[in-house]
Parts: structure tokens; sequence; C-alpha cells
């Protein structure tokens, strides 16, 4: 049954993956176009293109980079990103249905019959709400312990954001936020399975909550240099020009604002920063070898060769080094 079950599941996904890129692509190209109304005084479509795509940004080293790994990490992910993870999810939430089910001597569903609306729309808001939390936890865990902080410097040595920023994350780092996914969300897609939907419903609109979620984050246009925010709406969903704080060298926003799709984590856990309207913001790192980051080699190679490190001497019990902190605050 699970094998079957995480099969439905990976085919929902990538029959959604042209749907996803058609909204995000739409997107942006809204967001660039109010960011440009609301910026410049004097409009044209030339001074619109610059505004868009500027040369300062586009030519970067730290733009070529992400695209060197942009396209490399793209061959890799039908292999094993995408398919590990649906799994890590599918597999525990099998794992909660069976013992809960075991457990308390319940024949799934309890609530007979095809799944209504309301109960989609229920389904969708808990999952969503368990896959943020899961990932504010992570995200918050990169930051604090030095060797997941050596992945993910991957994705804050971008010192120009460019859209396809938001994929600047180590495989490694990837894969393990994954199956961390696998927790909450997991647990979470399991109980839903056990009362009202059966794996079916669950694949297909278990999906949908990825596309709701990437559509609501607007996770491409936050990592450009769109000063997008969302008035009012701020107080729930993190707007792009809150996460680019995120990114930013500036040390007052060193661990702020770490949420993914809600902002109202880190109003709740203190990691709240509300930037002014119009701040300027320089992204990268600090570190003395920032700029090994800019090649496939920094992206890959280097992140592994540094969390090495501090697995050794952490099993080398050396309390002294491994409680010393990263090079910088993360950002």
């Amino acid at each position: 049954m699970f094998s079957e079950f995480a099969r439905v599941v990976v085919e929902k996904l990538s029959n959604l993956n042209l749907l996803t890129l058609g909204l995000l692509f739409l997107t942006a190209l809204g967001s660039a176009v109010v960011a440009y109304w609301r910026t410049v005084e004097h409009k044209s479509f030339r001074d619109f293109f610059d505004f868009a795509f500027p040369a300062e940004v586009i030519l970067h080293p730290s733009a070529r980079a992400d695209v060197l790994f942009w396209v490399t990490k793209r061959l890799m992910m039908p292999f094993l990103l995408i398919p590990a993870g649906v799994t890590f999810v599918a597999a525990v939430g099998y794992g909660t249905h069976q013992a809960i089910g075991w457990l308390f001597d319940i024949q799934a569903p309890l609530i007979g019959g095809p799944a209504g609306p309301v109960t989609i729309v229920i389904f969708t808001a808990t999952m969503l709400i368990a896959y943020d939390i899961s990932y504010y936890l992570y995200h918050v865990a990169q930051h604090y312990f030095p060797f997941l902080w050596e992945l993910h410097k991957v994705h804050h040595s971008a010192e120009v954001m460019v859209g396809i920023t938001k994929d600047r994350v180590h495989p490694l780092d990837d894969l393990m936020n994954r199956m961390w996914d696998g927790v909450i969300p997991g647990i979470c897609f399991g109980i839903w399975s056990l009362i009202a939907l059966d794996p079916v419903e669950i694949a297909i609109f278990g999906i949908n909550v990825y596309v709701i979620r990437n559509i609501l984050m607007m996770d491409f246009v936050r990592h450009t240099h769109f000063k997008i925010s969302f008035g009012p709406l701020n107080n729930i969903i993190l707007c792009p020009h809150w996460h680019q704080v995120h990114h930013s060298i500036d040390p007052r926003h060193y661990d702020k604002n770490f949420g993914l799709l809600f902002s109202f984590w880190d109003r709740l856990f203190g990691t709240q920063f509300v930037p002014d309207p119009d701040e300027d913001l320089k992204f990268g790192l600090i570190d003395r070898d920032v700029r090994d980051y800019q090649s496939l080699f920094g992206l890959y190679i280097l992140p592994l060769k540094k969390m090495g490190g501090h697995v050794i001497r952490l099993f080398h019990r050396r309390p002294d080094v491994v409680a010393q902190p990263q090079d910088r605050s993360p950002s």
C-alpha cells in the first residue's frame, strides 16, 4: 500500500510542476510591475527593463554562480530531492496512520464517503501550518548549530538576489530539510488519512498545499531586489521585503524573520524585524572566505569540508571549540 501511495504522490507532484512555474512567473512579473510603478516617477518600457534586470545585479559573479548552481541542481532534482521530500512525508504519514489505527482499533477513514469542500479546506490549512512551523524550527536550527550553518551558508552567500537565488540551497541541506519535513507534516498527514481522507484524496489535495504555499510566499519574488510589502497582511503572511531582511549583512538583522509563509511565528518567538519601507539592504556574508562561495566548488564541496570539521571536533569532545560562534552571526 505504501509504495503505491508514494508513487501516486510523486506523479501528482510532477503533473503540477508546469502549473506552479507558470503561476510563479506571473507572480514575479506582476511584482516587478508593482515595484516599478511605486518606485519610478517617469516611466518607460526601457526604464522598466533596467529596473527589473539591473546590470549590476544580473552581471554580478553571485548571479552567475546562481545560474550555474541552479542548472546543475536541476539535473539531480528529479532523481533525489523531489521523490525524497514526498517519500519522507508519505512514510511518516503512513506509519502514523497504521500506528494510531492499531493502538485504538480504528478503521479508516472515520468519516466515510468522499471528502467535501470544507474538509479539504481545513486539511489544506492544517497542512500549511504544519509545513510552516516545521520549516521555522529547522531554519532556526540551521542558524543555531554550526555544522548546519555551514550548509545553510550556501544560501546566505548570495550577494545579489536574482529570483533563482531561492534554489541556492546545498543538496544535502535540501535533503535534510525534506527529511525533517516528514516529522510534523508527516504526522499531520497520517492523522488526516485516518480521519477523513483516503490516500488518493490526500495525494491530490495534499500536493496542492505545495502549490498554494509557493504562490502565497512568493519565494521567487522575495529573492529579488523588489521591495514588495503586503501592508496589514504582513501580520499574517511574510512579505518579500521582510524576508530580504533575513539575508542582510546588517548586524541588526541577524537571526531575524525566519518564517517561510506565515510571519506570526517570528512575532511569537521574538525573531521578527520590521524594516522601513524604503530601507536598502546589502546581502551576503561577511566571512573572510566569502568569495569562495561564488563557484561550484564553493557551493557544493566547501560546505561539506567545513561541516565535516565541525563534526570531527564534536566527536573529539572539545566543547571549547564546538561552543565557539560561527564566523559571523547568520543573517
